[in-house]
């Protein structure tokens, strides 16, 4: 792609995100959500394949259906209320409707589908902008509007969490897989968002570190699928031990850095009575954690299926640059003992 046209897309994302973190108008906000989706339409298609040409359609016929309902909701809030403000949803009708268009442009389950096909059309790059970036504006009218239907918040959030671990179980492709990770891990989110706001976006912030991280890592051996992990330790070996602690890390396992969100939202919800609703989340966690050991074992301790004049991959020097890899590693390797600072920082 002509850097010109890139930059200038890539503004446009950028643009519409800020439009929407600014806005304190549903139809500005409704503007930003839209430019956000229009500049990464070509993004998506620039590689002209017929999978990457499916994916980007299913993508914007998702992302308007949901932009519909967000301008018919806040337009219904407007006649009923007569507020166009994002911070005045008083009427639990457009409010309800409004939580559900933002679940579906996040891709929260049971309206989920969309995101592993999408997902699996794209290339690794925009893949990590659609699971991380493409995030930020519709939490941050999530974070804004409060929503008070405790019902609906915990049902999205549990069928979530067990969808995403579910979902991942019989998966080969890794961004099928990375697609049903962040469905869970948006469970998680919306569990505790009418609780403690602060947490939810602390544990947005970790999610984008850690899934930032494993596309780096994918991204830098060219593998698309498990197969494809088995060959990885002729690469970069290095890399390849780090990796299983950057997996089990996004299943939320003690030392590593996941652990801090899971710990600190079954905190929360303890403290709110919702102890069943904790069990059941921790619970999904655990088949979350089944896919990772997955992928962990596959890229680990499995020699690649190789006959005789199949030719082993050489360890050339890569052309990527590796600083935001090592970067995102070591904050999902290491963060884990700052829990006190972030705890002070986001809570205060």
């Amino acid at each position: 792609m002509n850097p010109y046209i890139l930059a200038t897309l890539l503004l446009g994302l950028g643009l519409g995100t800020t439009i929407t973190f600014a806005s304190s108008h549903w139809l500005l906000a409704w503007m930003g959500l839209e430019m956000n989706t229009l500049a990464i339409i070509p993004l998506m298609a620039q590689h002209h394949h017929p999978r990457a040409v499916e994916a980007t359609t299913k993508y914007f016929l998702t992302q308007a259906t949901a932009a519909a309902m967000l301008l018919f909701a806040s337009t219904t809030n407007a006649w009923l209320t007569g507020q166009w403000d994002i911070q005045h949803m008083t009427h639990p009708l457009p409010l309800t409707m409004i939580t559900i268009a933002l679940a579906l442009k996040i891709g929260l389950a049971p309206l989920h589908s969309w995101l592993p096909e999408v997902l699996q059309g794209l290339d690794l790059t925009t893949g990590l902008i659609l699971s991380t970036w493409q995030k930020l504006a519709p939490f941050a009218l999530l974070l804004q509007i409060h929503p008070t239907n405790s019902t609906i918040m915990i049902t999205l959030g549990i069928f979530s969490t067990l969808v995403g671990g579910w979902g991942g179980l019989n998966q080969t492709q890794l961004r099928k897989i990375l697609a049903y990770s962040s469905i869970a891990h948006l469970g998680w989110m919306i569990l505790v968002l009418q609780y403690a706001p602060s947490l939810t976006l602390l544990t947005l912030i970790m999610y984008f570190i850690m899934t930032s991280s494993t596309f780096l890592v994918f991204k830098l051996n060219k593998s698309t699928n498990i197969n494809s992990l088995a060959t990885s330790w002729t690469k970069a070996p290095a890399l390849t031990a780090l990796t299983p602690l950057l997996l089990l890390s996004l299943g939320g396992l003690p030392p590593l850095t996941g652990f801090m969100p899971k710990w600190l939202i079954l905190q929360e919800l303890t403290k709110q009575d919702l102890a069943p609703i904790a069990t059941l989340a921790a619970l999904t966690a655990l088949l979350s954690l089944y896919f990772y050991l997955r992928l962990s074992y596959a890229m680990t301790l499995t020699m690649s299926p190789n006959n005789l004049v199949g030719t082993t991959p050489w360890r050339l020097q890569t052309a990527q640059s590796t600083l935001p890899l090592a970067i995102a590693t070591t904050a999902t390797l290491l963060l884990l003992p700052l829990t006190p600072a972030m705890i002070s920082l986001f809570f205060m």
